[in-house]
């Protein structure tokens, strides 16, 4: 496909750049994830439209980036200047930087934490036994960035002389290279006599341990979290802390030490922050008994953490009252992950929401969780029955919440004197999405993004992915798919729960192979 760019002249699009000062250095763009972008002054609904918007190139990678695109503008890079920087990490242990502006293929600069030749590689598909990563395994979750100390943490899966491996790495942005102190490898054992516990001890296992939701940097702290290959056990929940600056390992939880499951993967969507540093994590399918006396096991389950000294402390959690039904028929709550709202006026103005696969939506209160209890839900805020159930996350922008779920659907629940209330949807899409983008100039132009991937049970079949755009004020109004012009502006193919990112008039979209983005085609487009 011919490779088009932005027509702006320098002047427009520097000034742009200053008035508008976009990052997106975590996964859904903040720790509350509410995935909205506030700062976006160039995409609106009077130019996203076949005509005025459309795939502008792509760019290639050495292997399938599951992560979300991550974007730095204005980046001083060694001998280069000033570039405006998206940054990809693929499923082949590599990271790349790629100027947004430029018009070669190559990037800014290559990482790469493999070596063939000195026995290192990533791990195959029959390594993990799960079709659902494939060809190979290497970097899934989204990395996280620093913007202070311009450093990018990347968790890496290798095999090294027929050893599994896992490894948190520090890079610095502008130059691809490791930190000092870069990498630390990645174990931990915990007292426990859970799923392949060894004389009272539940050790971290490389192979079978598989990290799918995005990294989260909290107050010099790095979290990371642990779910399975497939539900193929031995396997538990875990979530590390470490020290941003060391890479010292803070602190280790796991989440079912005396039975087993409950990972944390919530289908790439990350752990979320509050601005008292408490860290919430949902989990999936697994032993539950945390209503005991000393109970320890959390499948199923929402938690409130919080780092105190060298520990993570469950303060608060929720679980369904039917976790026992979740857990038999693989109805995984930790299926998304959590989204926290900004604060509330009324009777509780620290909410959350969550949904999971069984397909209710859940309004929590984040002082009260409202832990177990047998027979009903009688702490929660509100929940919502919906006709599918959901992976990935929701989004938050200005009052409403987005939820895209099982049906290929997307729905927008108002949050009304503090209750959701069903306001609109859009109309079916013809694959299933996960967690949704919304794009605005703070309460203003606002666009809601979806990218459609494909089914489950679909691991290795290529389909190319369908970007939509809706009007975020009516979502039953699309404003633009990427297949309405498909000869030029058809996605590669696709990746399950992929996350665009939108920042500075261009969106990102992850694929097999590709970096694909989009944006307006012309300076006319601009002024509309």
């Amino acid at each position: 496909m011919a490779e088009r760019r932005f027509t702006l002249s320098l002047l427009v699009l520097v000034g742009l750049q200053a008035a508008n000062h976009a990052q997106v250095l975590t996964a859904q763009y903040d720790n509350s994830r509410t995935s909205a972008d506030l700062h976006e002054i160039v995409l609106k609904a009077s130019n996203v439209n076949s005509r005025d918007f459309g795939k502008l190139f792509s760019r290639t990678v050495d292997g399938d980036i599951f992560a979300q695109p991550l974007y730095m503008p204005s980046l001083a890079i060694p001998g280069k200047g000033k570039r405006d920087v998206v940054f990809a990490a693929t499923a082949h242990d590599s990271v790349y930087a790629f100027d947004v502006n430029g018009t070669v293929d190559a990037p800014l600069w290559k990482t790469t934490f493999i070596n063939p030749q000195h026995g290192i590689t990533t791990l195959s598909e029959g390594d993990a036994s799960c079709p659902f990563i494939t060809p190979e395994v290497g970097i899934t979750p989204t990395p996280v960035i620093d913007a202070r100390s311009k450093t990018m943490y990347v968790l890496a899966r290798t095999k090294e002389h027929g050893a599994f491996v896992q490894k948190l790495n520090a890079l610095d942005i502008t130059n691809g290279k490791e930190r000092t102190g870069s990498p630390v490898v990645i174990s931990a054992t915990v007292q426990g006599s859970g799923d392949g516990a060894v004389n009272g001890r539940v050790s971290f296992d490389p192979l079978k341990e598989n990290p799918r939701a995005a990294l989260l940097l909290v107050d010099g702290e790095v979290y990371v979290t642990w779910a399975s290959s497939c539900d193929v056990g031995p396997y538990h929940g875990w979530i590390m802390a470490y020290d941003a600056h060391t890479l010292r390992q803070r602190a280790v939880l796991n989440t079912s030490p005396d039975g087993a499951k409950a990972g944390i993967w919530q289908s790439e969507a990350g752990p979320a922050a509050d601005e008292e540093d408490n860290i919430y994590v949902a989990t999936g399918n697994g032993d539950f008994n945390a209503a005991n006396a000393n109970g320890r096991n959390f499948g199923d389950s929402l938690l409130k953490l919080r780092l105190e000294g060298p520990n993570l402390v469950v303060r608060d959690f929720f679980t369904p009252f039917n976790q026992k039904i979740l857990d038999s028929k693989d109805q995984d709550l930790g299926s998304q992950g959590p989204v926290l709202l900004p604060a509330q006026t009324g009777a509780d103005p620290h909410l959350l929401v969550i949904a999971g696969k069984e397909g209710k939506l859940y309004l929590l209160n984040r002082d009260k969780l409202g832990k177990f209890h047998e027979g009903s839900d009688t702490d929660v805020v509100q929940a919502i029955v919906n006709e599918k159930g959901a992976y990935g996350a929701a989004a938050y922008w200005n009052g409403h919440i987005f939820l895209t779920d099982r049906s290929y659907i997307t729905r927008d629940f108002a949050l009304q004197a503090g209750k959701l209330v069903l306001k609109g949807a859009t109309a079916k899409m013809l694959s299933p999405a996960a967690t949704p983008i919304v794009s605005a100039d703070g309460t203003k132009n606002a666009i809601l993004w979806v990218v459609s991937t494909k089914e489950w049970n679909e691991g290795h079949m290529d389909r190319a992915a369908v970007l939509h755009a809706y009007d975020a004020n009516d979502i039953s109004h699309e404003l633009y798919n990427s297949e309405q012009n498909n000869n030029r502006d058809r996605a590669d193919m696709t990746v399950r729960f992929c996350i665009p990112t939108v920042a500075d008039g261009h969106v990102f979209i992850g694929a097999r192979g590709r970096l694909d983005v989009y944006g307006l085609l012309n300076n006319a487009a601009l002024r509309r």
